[in-house]
């Protein structure tokens, strides 16, 4: 008979009939005939190239093993390409992950790649197999085992790569941000530079007297002291600026609208004009306060590139704490810098959700021993997922505080709770509630790994609808012993 209306004859065998081609593969290497007399019966399938054997998603399972031919076994991609993941060839068994674990559906589909022919056990007659022989016993788990090994590698090294994307992603928003204002702020300073020039050489064909240079002088140094002068509220700075414009127009000051906000940014006040405004005519104090206003507004772009280059450094050096946990031996590591140089790589995530973080920081003391454990991967994957967990718009609570002998540290979000269901299992290795493609179900299980087995911690979870919150308990000294990884 053919099966799903594709190129596929399926016939139902005796084995007893079967040549020994089952014989020499290698599930049935070691098997003799009379030991399969607890399984009569299976089914010889013929498949053309091309030809699905096992579908996505489908519910049957069954244990396969390859006579003629070869077989690939694919996983579907976002953009709905299919990837190959593993090969069946002659003399291969697969299928019995599946049926050893549980899984009722199958996340991946078998497709032959040649025409080829192949041997199907039900599930009955597979446990019907593994009970009746111990040499495909062994084969089978020796195969599980082999293939369970090569997942878990593949899924560490994805959620590796996972979290290497959103570091990157991270730095490369958090990057652009003071890299753009310090290249716009130089291109205006040039501006500036020229314009500041030409009234200073437009001052300077006047002659000075020492009242008037000791006046610029003291406005110089008011101009130049700092980047900011005391913040006020929005309403305040907007009536100071358009009474000090105001002030100056009626002094017939050239483009007394530009000049007098910026002399109210740096926090000039009128009083501190006055000496300007006495011993200056008109001409010359519209000069000097013109002179003014451009010294300030290139000491103001200064400021914004001397910020914008610090904020690149404390990027850079919020990195190399991120990265550096595994890189050395016997040291102490301040838990608060820690989560706040993962809230610094995390910074753009956090404000494309518009999400608050309320940080509780009342550990003391808050530094622990250790001998080199990525505590950064601990912050990174609770906070991570306080974030995906909340909603728009919500907070996210940090708190640390100690307890004898131990430092404290929990993060709790606002989001729709953990089911009651799934609760036990959040730190199984690949375990995961999120839809296929977006986690590895490693992210907790590492965490956990981490915080018991490098620091010989404890983690637990309360939640409820509304309300998630992760409470990771560190030693204060250095574990006796750290259990090889």
């Amino acid at each position: 008979m053919s099966e799903g209306g594709q190129a596929i004859e399926i016939e139902p065998i005796l084995l007893g009939n079967l040549d020994e081609a089952l014989f020499r593969t290698r599930p049935f290497a070691g098997t003799s005939r009379n030991a399969l007399s607890g399984v009569e019966s299976a089914e010889l399938v013929k498949v053309k190239a091309g030809a699905e054997l096992v579908a996505h998603s489908q519910k049957e399972r069954y244990y396969w093993v390859v006579l003629e031919g070869e077989a690939a076994l694919e996983k579907q991609e976002k953009d709905g390409a299919w990837l190959r993941v593993g090969v069946a060839r002659a003399g291969d068994g697969f299928g019995e992950v599946p049926l050893l674990t549980g899984r009722v559906v199958s996340s991946y589909r078998v497709v032959a790649t040649r025409d080829s022919a192949l041997i199907r056990f039900s599930e009955q007659q597979f446990w019907s197999l593994l009970a009746c022989c111990p040499s495909v016993r062994v084969a089978v788990m020796a195969d599980m085992a082999q293939r369970l090994q090569a997942y878990q590698v593949e899924a560490l090294h994805r959620e590796k790569l996972v979290s290497l994307g959103t570091l990157a992603a991270g730095l490369m928003h958090e990057l652009h941000n003071p890299g753009a204002a310090a290249k716009r702020s130089a291109s205006q300073l040039r501006e500036n530079l020229l314009r500041l020039q030409q009234v200073s050489l437009r001052n300077s064909r006047k002659q000075k007297s020492a009242e008037q240079l000791e006046c610029m002088g003291m406005l110089l140094e008011h101009a130049v002291g700092g980047c900011h002068a005391h913040a006020m509220g929005s309403l305040e700075q907007a009536d100071a600026e358009e009474e000090m414009a105001e002030w100056l127009a009626a002094a017939h000051v050239e483009n007394a609208f530009s000049v007098g906000p910026a002399l109210v940014e740096i926090g000039f006040k009128r009083e501190d004009l006055a000496c300007a405004k006495e011993i200056f005519d008109a001409e010359s104090f519209s000069d000097a306060l013109n002179w003014l206003e451009a010294l300030i507004s290139s000491v103001s772009l200064v400021c914004a590139i001397e910020e914008s280059i610090s904020r690149v450094t404390e990027l850079v050096m919020a990195v190399k704490m991120f990265a550096y946990d595994e890189r050395s031996l016997g040291r102490e590591v301040d838990v608060h810098n820690s989560l706040q140089s993962t809230l610094t790589i995390l910074g753009h995530k956090l404000r494309m959700k518009q999400i608050e973080v309320v940080k509780r920081f009342d550990a003391s003391p808050s530094t622990i021993k250790t001998r080199g454990a990525a505590l950064s991967q601990v912050w990174t994957n609770l906070i991570d997922n306080a974030v995906d967990a909340s909603p728009q718009g919500a907070k996210i609570e940090i708190a640390t505080w100690t307890e004898p002998g131990t430092l404290a540290v929990s993060v709790a979000d606002r989001g729709t709770g953990i089911a009651a269901d799934v609760l036990p299992r959040i730190f199984e290795a690949f375990f995961t509630t999120k839809p296929e493609g977006e986690g590895t179900g490693l992210g907790l299980e590492i965490v956990h790994r981490i915080v018991t087995q490098k620091f010989g911690g404890t983690i637990d979870v309360e939640s409820e609808p509304g309300r998630t919150r992760f409470v990771v308990r560190l030693p204060l000294k250095e574990p006796e012993a750290v259990p090889a990884q």
